[in-house]
């Protein structure tokens, strides 16, 4: 680790669990003060904090529904008050099960409420205080099914289509600010999200065989793309969507050999 976020006020949502806790932990690890955002669960929340306080890090706990637009703006408030934003990492998601016929359309209110329109707000918020001192990154967490589709997922994969899109328009508009706009489009990482849509080992272990590389991902690779992405290294990087699916996603469709 070598400081790369040092002295930077860094936002990640959902940082609760799996991939966001994993990214907060990363971010100030190397020298970022983390907000670390969370709805529901302040416990696992505290957790992260824990990790971050143990890996010598500095962070700060902000309770935050993003599908609420009142709510996004005190979470930019609270990270105002710590310091200027330097990056903002949409990770937080809502996820949907349900076959197409059978979605409510409440639930597909509730779902665009948190991945689309409050990504949106919230991403709009943290870039104009970015404009401002003419530096930002912001990172979106994508989905590999924004691309590669499977049943009952139409609500989320339509979500996580219109992230990609908005990744590239955001882009364009903010360049010219010196803020940068990226994603990161997630395989199968195991978290607790993903391995809850597996029933039994049976069924893990055949997924297991359709990645190239024989395994699920972690949260840790994922949070290593999400700060490469954040950082100078990547300084003209802007506008991409990386896969991070252990080539999954260039996968022939076919009988796995």
């Amino acid at each position: 680790m070598n400081g790369r976020f040092a002295d930077q006020v860094v936002i990640v949502t959902g940082a609760s669990q799996g991939i966001g806790q994993a990214t907060a932990i990363a971010f100030a690890r190397e020298g970022a003060h983390v907000i670390v955002n969370y709805h529901r669960s302040e416990s696992e929340a505290r957790q992260t904090l824990v990790a971050i306080t143990a890996a010598g890090g500095a962070g700060t706990l902000v309770q935050a529904n993003v599908g609420d637009l009142e709510e996004c703006r005190k979470l930019v408030e609270r990270a105002e008050a710590v310091g200027p934003v330097s990056v903002l990492v949409n990770n937080a998601a809502g996820f949907s099960r349900a076959h197409f016929l059978d979605v409510p359309i409440e639930e597909l209110d509730r779902v665009w409420s948190i991945n689309v329109r409050g990504v949106f707000y919230l991403s709009q918020l943290a870039a104009r205080r970015m404009a401002e001192h003419r530096r930002g990154s912001i990172v979106h967490v994508s989905s590999i099914l924004a691309r590669l589709a499977v049943p009952t997922r139409t609500v989320y994969c339509a979500s996580k289509g219109a992230i990609e899109a908005l990744t590239r328009a955001m882009a364009l508009d903010l360049a010219g600010y010196n803020v940068r706009v990226n994603a990161v489009s997630p395989g199968l990482i195991e978290t607790q999200a993903m391995m809850a849509g597996f029933p039994n080992e049976e069924m893990l272990n055949e997924v297991r065989r359709h990645i190239p590389e024989r395994r699920f991902g972690t949260t840790e690779e994922l949070a290593a793309a999400i700060l490469f992405l954040a950082s100078d290294a990547a300084s003209y990087i802007n506008g991409v969507v990386l896969p991070v699916d252990g080539a999954l996603g260039s996968r022939e469709a076919g009988p796995v050999r």
